[in-house]
């Protein structure tokens, strides 16, 4: 699995693992329960990872609706 997006804003990633999932790319949310009882210190920020083979794919989806500056470097 490689991290592609890490945030501690969960509507974001809320959006993102939806509009992977819609995409037929699977997503695991890392750390989500963390992230949102700690929002606020920023400490434990939430975490999509998609499996390497579809990364590509994911990166170039999220940054076609504006979120590339959201992704982790590769």
């Amino acid at each position: 699995m490689i991290e592609i997006v890490r945030s501690n804003d969960l509507v974001l990633i809320g959006f993102l693992q939806s509009l992977l999932e819609n995409a037929n790319i699977p997503v695991l949310v890392a750390d989500r329960h963390m992230s949102a009882l700690e929002p606020m210190i920023g400490a434990f920020p939430a975490r999509i990872l998609v499996p390497e083979d579809h990364a590509a794919q994911a990166r170039r989806l999220i940054g076609e609706v504006g979120y590339g500056a959201e992704l982790r470097d590769a």
